[in-house]
């Protein structure tokens, strides 16, 4: 059987050491491999089209212009998501990263825990925000508006998938959606492998962060004990 197709990352920051460290990072991961490797805005953008990858990485601060560069590629690679992981910790660059066409916005400083799996997100389809003081992901384009199309995109889910996504998001056990949606057991397991499978997401944490970075679930629903039902 042939294997699936990687996930086709380009690396963009003006840091080389920090550049080979998301290399080994990235390539550790059997569904992804980077591709090809800028230290500034204008190869970047060379490199893309040249090289078509999936995903861009990009750095903010990097010369040439971070954000510009994220516009070129929303412009001139339209099947390239771009991912933008910086220093700014600020729901201002946020904004602007994500009005300049940017799919994804994680922080370096939580890059370790959340890089991966918004790689995995975006290239899916998912927009999705990650700022190192708030909770998780944020499912807003402004802090507070949903994103267009409820951030699902490319991975479309079914109704029940929708469902069991969102119940696996607050902590429900499988034997609990069961009794929930009145459904068997092995019906929510297929369910939950179904939309991992789309989602590109391996875990249930993988699934927390999609649900809040998709607007699907909200922090304050995500952080309420699940019913236990009899």
């Amino acid at each position: 059987m042939a294997r699936p197709a990687k996930i086709r990352v380009l690396l963009a920051d003006d840091h080389a050491v920090l550049r080979a460290g998301l290399k080994l990072l990235v390539n550790a991961e059997p569904d992804m491999e980077v591709v090809a490797e800028a230290g500034d805005a204008g190869e970047a953008l060379r490199l893309a089209l040249e090289t078509g990858p999936d995903v861009a990485v990009l750095d903010l601060s990097m010369p040439g212009g971070g954000l510009k560069a994220v516009e070129a590629l929303a412009g001139q690679c339209p099947e390239t998501r771009v991912l933008v992981l910086t220093m700014h910790d600020d729901p201002a660059y946020l904004r602007s990263a994500m009005a300049a066409g940017a799919a994804g916005y994680v922080v370096k400083k939580v890059a370790d825990r959340e890089l991966l799996s918004s790689v995995r997100a975006v290239y899916h389809g998912a927009t999705i925000a990650f700022l190192s003081n708030r909770t998780g992901a944020l499912g807003a384009t402004g802090l507070g508006e949903p994103f267009p199309n409820g951030g699902l995109g490319r991975a479309t889910l079914s109704n029940r998938e929708q469902e069991v996504l969102v119940l696996l998001a607050r902590g429900y056990t499988n034997r609990q959606i069961a009794q929930r949606l009145r459904l068997s057991v092995k019906s929510v397991e297929t369910y939950r492998s179904r939309l991992l499978q789309k989602l590109g997401l391996k875990n249930r944490a993988d699934i927390v962060s999609y649900a809040l970075g998709t607007g699907v679930l909200s922090p304050e629903s995500a952080a309420e004990e699940p019913r236990q039902d009899g």
